[in-house]
């Protein structure tokens, strides 16, 4: 993966997250489930494609 696609999927992971947090600190009453469920389905996926890339480029085997 090029450097600009890695800088990106990490600054779009950071965004994704920060706005987890922010929407678990609200009330239980104001929380968007669907809203929820989306943001920790996307930062999961972001999150894997980092790890997966992290461990290809530690050339291991």
């Amino acid at each position: 993966m090029s450097s600009l696609g890695l800088f990106l999927i990490i600054i779009f992971s950071i965004a994704i997250w920060m706005t987890v947090s922010k929407e678990a600190t609200k009330d239980s009453e104001e929380i968007s489930r669907p809203k929820m469920l989306t943001l920790l389905t996307a930062g999961s996926i972001s999150t894997i494609i980092l790890v997966i890339t992290l461990v290809q480029s530690l050339n291991i085997f």
